[in-house]
């Protein structure tokens, strides 16, 4: 009797340690992400994140700033260590990658913005990170001690006589240069050769007229709006400091203006961040990049890029990824993240708050005034904008604008 008991409870104990389940291991998520001026925000993001979320690890890592984001992460498929969410910047990056992007249509987070990257079968497969914009910035300071109201810079003509006075003036004003610009294929490219670029694709049109992009790939390159645009870029480059044009970096340009030795930058809404470190406390604003008569007060204004999710990932994975989008999108933390440390304007409508930053601030005027264009480099095929358009952007810096209309001209009848 007492051999059936033993035999009966050792049985029991085999069934109760089968039925045991095994301690789950953490989902681990990795974040691969391009915009260098909110890597110190999104880290602590993810990091409290992980914290308050059990069973659930996320990890991120930058690589931007003129760096080669698609080679690095082309590399990284070769190696098989493709992130969990990545990022796109328009159609170039989704064509390249389609086959690892996950459809997220039926997401929480999609409901909440207009602004999702859609395939062209209407699937919502982008996360957009925010609403980003561009002109010419501007340090309303020295604007005003020089007497010169930026609202009346709506043309070539107007902005390059406010150029031509601070030049006169710098000495006064404490200025090295007059604007902050850079080219360098090593580190600035994408300043140049997409952003202010950007103003020949859409400068002048309805905010959804890609006509002169669309005639400018297939190879019909209208030359007199070419060589109006090549005219203004080498003006910014005549004003602006050589070294920083042609061998400086990110910091470089951001911190001549940021310390008041220039007056205008050619960079975007980004940057608010970088001025609130450099203790830059100073008013700022943009004009729109003006190379024709024409009047205009735009600016370039558009979801910069896209998180989305790999689609080979294990399905944890993947939900796991949705979940911390979702939270990002849904949540008070995720839009204290958005808006408040990574500066940024919000694409989701029930995000309430309101940036502080001056250019995010301006961003949100324009959008409410209307008038503004869209972006449209980030349509051109992978690494044609670094590869292509760089180096003669670069070359502009000690070359022609003649040059620099035939080598633009001649690389787009190459795509074709």
């Amino acid at each position: 009797m007492r051999r059936l008991f033993t035999l009966a409870l050792v049985a029991v104990l085999t069934l109760g340690l089968v039925a045991l389940p095994a301690q789950a291991e953490d989902v681990e998520i990795h974040v691969y992400q391009l915009k260098v001026e909110i890597n110190e925000a999104i880290t602590n993001f993810v990091k409290r994140y992980s914290e308050n979320t059990p069973g659930v690890n996320v990890t991120v890592e930058t690589l931007g700033g003129g760096a080669d984001y698609g080679g690095t992460l082309r590399a990284k498929l070769q190696a098989s260590q493709m992130p969990d969410i990545f990022m796109i910047e328009g159609k170039g990056g989704y064509d390249l990658w389609e086959e690892y992007i996950l459809d997220m249509s039926d997401a929480d987070w999609v409901k909440d913005t207009d602004l999702a990257y859609y395939s062209p079968e209407g699937k919502a497969v982008g996360f957009p990170i925010g609403i980003e914009g561009f002109g010419l910035g501007y340090n309303a300071e020295i604007l005003e001690k020089a007497g010169i109201d930026p609202a009346e810079l709506t043309t070539f003509s107007a902005t390059k006589e406010a150029f031509e006075l601070l030049d006169n003036m710098k000495e006064d004003l404490g200025l090295d240069n007059v604007v902050s610009v850079g080219t360098s294929v090593a580190g600035l490219w994408w300043v140049t050769s997409q952003h202010v670029f950007n103003a020949f694709y859409a400068g002048y049109l309805d905010y959804n007229d890609d006509s002169v992009y669309q005639a400018t790939v297939k190879g019909d390159v209208d030359q007199e709006r070419l060589t109006a645009f090549a005219n203004y870029l080498k003006f910014l480059y005549d004003y602006s400091d050589p070294e920083i044009l042609v061998n400086g970096t990110y910091d470089d340009q951001v911190a001549a203006f940021a310390n008041g030795k220039t007056a205008f930058i050619t960079q975007g809404n980004w940057t608010d961040p970088n001025f609130e470190q450099l203790g830059a406390t100073f008013p700022r604003g943009f004009v729109s990049h003006n190379f024709l008569e024409e009047e205009s007060t735009g600016l370039y204004i558009a979801a910069p890029s896209w998180f989305v999710v790999n689609a080979k990932a294990s399905p944890e994975r993947q939900k796991a990824a949705i979940d911390f989008l979702n939270h990002m999108a849904l949540t008070e933390d995720g839009a204290k993240y958005i808006v408040e440390e990574a500066g940024m304007v919000p694409a989701f409508k029930s995000v309430k708050l309101v940036p502080k930053g001056d250019f995010s601030k301006a961003l949100v005027e324009a959008n409410a005034r209307g008038g503004n264009f869209n972006w449209y480099f980030a349509q051109n095929p992978d690494g044609f904008n670094v590869n292509t358009l760089g180096p003669i952007f670069e070359l502009l810096a000690t070359g022609t604008v003649e040059d620099f209309v035939r080598d633009v001209t001649q690389a787009f009848k190459d795509l074709n």
